[in-house]
């Protein structure tokens, strides 16, 4: 079965910065599109952004869109995403998933355990 695993998650005071990595266990990584979306306390998950297969083309949400990055590398099965300029309300637990499509988190197969991001005003 799939797998994959969050990392770089933590506290940072506003306007900084963190980068979260996704490593996947499996080697069909490549072959998905890899998304992240995050949840926090007392609300539904949300997409927070996109990346294609092959690396382009990559979708935001609104909130996040030029403040955050999303890559991946898929010669080491690993997708990343930057965060800058975080604000107290990009606070949660962030998840990165695949094998799904675009924003809608029910479609997705794979999912990661999350990596909480607290971010302090």
């Amino acid at each position: 079965q799939g797998q994959l695993e969050e990392s770089g998650g933590g506290l940072v005071q506003a306007g900084g910065s963190l980068r979260l990595t996704c490593a996947a266990s499996y080697g069909y990584f490549s072959d998905l599109h890899l998304a992240w979306f995050r949840q926090a306390s007392g609300k539904e998950r949300e997409f927070v952004a996109y990346i294609h297969w092959s690396g382009d083309p990559t979708t935001y949400a609104d909130s996040v869109k030029g403040r955050f990055t999303i890559s991946r590398d898929n010669a080491k099965s690993t997708g990343y995403l930057q965060m800058n300029s975080l604000k107290p309300e990009d606070t949660g637990v962030y998840y990165c998933a695949q094998g799904g499509r675009y924003a809608d988190p029910k479609t997705y197969a794979y999912w990661g355990q999350g990596t909480q991001v607290t971010v302090s005003s």
